[in-house]
């Protein structure tokens, strides 16, 4: 009796489809790095922005109420900066020191209007945000997918991103980011700068490799800062008032706990209240104080678990320096009493950067960034005034599952960098070895 089987092509199969994968990606980045392509991405951003100007100057789904905060907030504080004193009087006025500059900045282009010079800065910075993107996917581990995923995802906040100053932070954490590798010392230095303008950017050397490159990074960056901070003191005064302003905030009604206000009280369940204060609308109302407390020791208990994961990692790889960024400012943003719709800029950069690195372990996390994205523009502009503050069925449903959405990638991004950097003592010599050796997975 004779038995045919074949069972043996299978694994065949198997095995040839991994490398035909590879094979298939490797061709999509080739074809993306070819000529064609660089001008076709210059196509889309130029459309797409345009697109977004458009809908800046336009009233495109309330854009006037997002158009104000450069007409009338910045505006305000630039004729108090210009008499070299810092808006401290002004509770909205909750920025360090150095982000005077920035509101000082469209006197670069003094044929414009305040408001055309800050928003054709703003554009040039997303440019070059698009270009630093592009330049590191020309490394032997380099992908464009974080530069397409920057070009694509920005417009889909609409008109948002060009009234706020937060593509010009996100260019410096970027680019504190992508000079890691192999310029420490600038690293530092940028990420110094980015503290000095809005405190987040430092987070970016969290995932520095031990050794001479924290050292370097870390030095570089308090140098930077303090210089820049006795700079300022100098040249303004009271440079440090903006720490009561930013202490004395609330819970902002798109936070995680004001989420969980909202649907408490969808139901009846809270008798609390919206006031508009510190330039926001926060709750008001019993256990506000209590939810507050809890987000700040939510900040706390995070950030300790990334000193621990600092601790305890054994094994990087040229991407971990962008993942542990991403996580960190995942876990700085979620656990906040405030998350404000241009706070998805700030993320998407970052998943921008760990999607430039074919060893990411980041990519699923980036992916939902982008979801929690289109979430936050139906949040806001669109639906604000009609269901965010009025706390409609739509509204809290829309804000609780950003919000749970957010928290489940921060929490993930989090599993996913310490599996990957984190090898088990239990594991023997040899295999720690093999293990340090081997490229990081995707």
């Amino acid at each position: 009796m004779t038995t045919t089987s074949s069972p043996t092509a299978h694994p065949t199969a198997t095995a040839s489809a991994a490398p035909a994968a590879r094979g298939r990606r490797a061709s999509f980045e080739a074809a993306m790095r070819g000529r064609g392509a660089l001008l076709g991405i210059a196509g889309v951003w130029l459309a797409t922005r345009a697109a977004m100007l458009w809908m800046l100057v336009h009233d495109f789904f309330s854009s006037n109420v997002v158009r104000v905060e450069v007409t009338a907030t910045y505006h305000n504080w630039y004729n108090v900066l210009v008499h070299w004193t810092l808006p401290h009087n002004d509770i909205m006025w909750q920025y360090p020191p150095a982000a005077a500059a920035i509101f000082l900045s469209p006197d670069l282009l003094p044929f414009l209007t305040y408001f055309q010079a800050f928003v054709a800065l703003t554009v040039l910075c997303d440019g070059v945000v698009l270009l630093g993107l592009i330049r590191a996917a020309r490394r032997s581990d380099g992908s464009m997918a974080g530069a397409l995923v920057w070009l694509v995802t920005l417009p889909m906040m609409m008109a948002t991103p060009f009234a706020r100053y937060d593509i010009q932070v996100t260019l410096l954490a970027v680019f504190a980011l992508l000079a890691m590798r192999h310029r420490p010392k600038a690293a530092g230095v940028i990420a110094g700068i980015g503290a000095m303008v809005k405190v987040w950017p430092l987070l970016t050397l969290l995932g520095t490799p031990r050794g001479k490159s924290t050292r370097d990074a870390v030095v570089a960056a308090v140098l930077s800062a303090a210089g820049l901070l006795a700079v300022f003191a100098l040249l303004f005064k009271d440079t440090l008032g903006f720490l009561g302003n930013q202490g004395d905030r609330g819970v902002q009604i798109e936070s995680l706990g004001g989420s969980a206000l909202m649907a408490a009280r969808l139901v009846d369940l809270w008798p609390g209240k919206v006031n508009f204060q510190y330039g926001a609308f926060e709750y008001v109302g019993p256990y506000v104080s209590t939810i507050a407390r809890a987000s700040l020791g939510l900040t706390v208990v995070g950030f300790l678990l990334l000193l621990l994961w600092r601790v305890k990692a054994n094994r990087w790889s040229s991407a971990t320096p962008f993942d542990a960024a991403l996580c960190a400012i995942m876990v700085f943003t979620v656990t906040s009493r405030v998350i404000s719709p241009q706070y998805m800029i700030w993320l998407l950069g970052l998943a921008a950067v760990c999607l430039t690195s074919k060893n990411t372990t980041q990519r699923p996390i980036a992916w939902l960034l982008v979801a929690a994205n289109a979430l936050t523009t139906l949040i806001f502009p669109i639906c604000y005034g009609s269901d965010i503050l009025t706390n409609s069925t739509l509204g809290t449903v829309l804000l609780c599952t950003r919000n749970g959405l957010l928290l489940y990638a921060t929490v993930w991004s989090g599993v996913r960098l310490w599996k990957a950097t984190v090898l088990p003592k239990s594991l023997p010599q040899q295999a720690r070895e093999a293990e340090l050796r081997a490229p990081q997975a995707v």
